[in-house]
Parts: structure tokens; C-alpha cells; sequence
């Protein structure tokens, strides 16, 4: 009896333990549900090589309050700025013609992020309702940093 007890308890602890995921989709998909629900928009634009980038990966981003913050109050957009995904923002379409697959490190900006100027990486940006940019967030952020930004 005490070892079933104590796989039951193993096997529910393993669900408890489980890290909890942000909700990331594309900007295009975060800019049509926000046609159907308004809601503002939270994107972290980042690169493959951006050290904070990964660090606000694993640590803000993982980090339970954060992530229930985020999938309650926003559309999340995850949005690589050295991508070759084609994007449709505010009327105008932007994509990355410098992109070369086999690069490594390294890539040619996306237009997008040339649109925004985005100032470097890690940078986190809010939408509006409407889809226009209200606030720039810019380098690594603790998750009480972030919250307190997005709270405000």
C-alpha cells in the first residue's frame, strides 16, 4: 500500500513540477486574434546568438508568474530579428532578403526590426489594442523587472 502511495505521489508530483509555457504564436496571428479580442500584444524580439536573449529565455520566461501575467493579459509574439519569416504589419509587408540559411551565427536584420528600430537584444515590445507600439522594454529583465513594467 505505501508504494503505490508513493508512486501515485511521484507521478502527480511530476505534473506539479512541469514548467508552465508562455503561449508564443506569430505577430500575424497575434494581430488577427486581436481583431476578434482586443488585447494588447507582447513581443520579445530576439537572435539566435543574443546570450541575454537566451538567459530571459530560461529565467523571465519560465518563471510561473510571469507566464500567467503574460497568457492572461497579452497575445504573446516570439519574433526572430534575423528571421526569414514574411510578415504583414500596419499595411506594409517586411521580410529579410539578406537571409542565408547555411550563415552561421550572425544574419542580415529583418525589415521589420529596421521598422521598428529596435535597439538591440533583447527587446520586448507592447501593442496596442489597435497594433501600434505604446512601449519598448530593452535588454535582459529579472521576472519582478518585467512584471513591474508590465503592471505599470
Amino acid at each position: 500500500m505505501k508504494k503505490i502511495l508513493l508512486i501515485l505521489f511521484l507521478f502527480l508530483g511530476t505534473f506539479a513540477v512541469q514548467a508552465q509555457d508562455i503561449n508564443w504564436m506569430s505577430l500575424e496571428e497575434a494581430l488577427a486574434k486581436q481583431k476578434r479580442v482586443p488585447k494588447p500584444i507582447f513581443m520579445d524580439v530576439y537572435t539566435e546568438w543574443c546570450g541575454p536573449c537566451k538567459m530571459l529565455d530560461k529565467n523571465t520566461f519560465q518563471d510561473p508568474a510571469v507566464v500567467d501575467y503574460v497568457n492572461k493579459n497579452y497575445y504573446a509574439v516570439k519574433f526572430n530579428a534575423e528571421g526569414n519569416s514574411k510578415v504583414n504589419y500596419q499595411g506594409a509587408a517586411f521580410n529579410n532578403p539578406g537571409y542565408d540559411p547555411n550563415r552561421k551565427g550572425r544574419n542580415s536584420a529583418h525589415e521589420l526590426t529596421k521598422h521598428l528600430k529596435v535597439p538591440g537584444y533583447p527587446s520586448m515590445y507592447i501593442l496596442d489594442k489597435k497594433g501600434n507600439v505604446q512601449e519598448t522594454l530593452d535588454g535582459y529583465k529579472t521576472p519582478e523587472e518585467l512584471l513591474k513594467s508590465l503592471k505599470n
